[in-house]
């Protein structure tokens, strides 16, 4: 069985694949926050501004196959030239995501993305893997296709992940969770210029902004 908040078709915002069409499907729950603003202070990603909780969103729902899931995931790719892509996320996606649903998601034509925190193994298959480190969470995915770092965070400087085999490695301006979408974000602005100070310094590194967010997309 699969619990899912939201699935959507869109372009992919962040990373190395940014500006790539994707269907995003958003497994619902986490290990490092309950989702739920009672909890928020004392969770170990307090900046998390995603709604994971639940199955009610957009094409979200409980899935007892992962046929049934991947059918559902490909009923939202459109017929067109270019191959199917399925981006993984959360909350934890890893806490669902399992051989048997990347398998039934290769089956339909997809390859497979997935966006984790890194705290837990990753299962055999995966066409490209993203860690986004949270705070002092142990990570022990020890290789990726792209290290995703919130920056900054005072438990999770670049610094502790440079021993990590990445194939690119990023950092991703901190935002206010409490600033209304849209709205101008003196946090985020803050952070933006101290992510583009460290890559300047450090130019392993790269700065990736949110571009669907930029644009006005899901």
């Amino acid at each position: 069985m699969y619990k899912v908040k939201e699935a959507f078709y869109t372009l992919q915002g962040e990373g190395a694949q940014a500006g790539r069409a994707a269907v995003f499907c958003r497994f619902s729950k986490c290990n490092l926050w309950t989702g739920r603003e009672k909890d928020r202070a004392a969770a170990v990603c307090n900046f998390c501004d995603t709604d994971f909780v639940g199955t009610d969103g957009q094409n979200g729902g409980v899935f007892e196959t992962a046929e049934a899931l991947a059918d559902h995931i490909r009923s939202l790719w459109p017929d067109a030239p270019g191959t199917p892509y399925v981006v993984c996320t959360g909350g934890e996606p890893l806490l669902q995501l399992d051989e048997t649903l990347i398998k039934a998601f290769h089956q339909a034509g997809f390859e497979v993305g997935v966006e984790t925190n890194g705290t837990l193994p990753a299962p055999a298959g995966i066409d490209w893997l993203c860690v986004s480190p949270k705070a002092d969470a142990p990570v022990v995915i020890e290789a990726c296709d792209e290290l995703k770092l919130v920056y900054p965070q005072a438990k999770a400087m670049p610094e502790r992940f440079v021993h990590l085999k990445a194939r690119h490695f990023f950092l991703s301006p901190m935002a206010s969770p409490a600033a209304p979408e849209g709205s101008t974000d003196p946090v985020k602005q803050s952070n933006t210029r101290k992510a583009t100070d460290y890559c300047l310094a450090n130019p392993r590194w790269r700065l990736t902004l949110q571009m669907h967010k930029i644009i006005g997309i899901d």
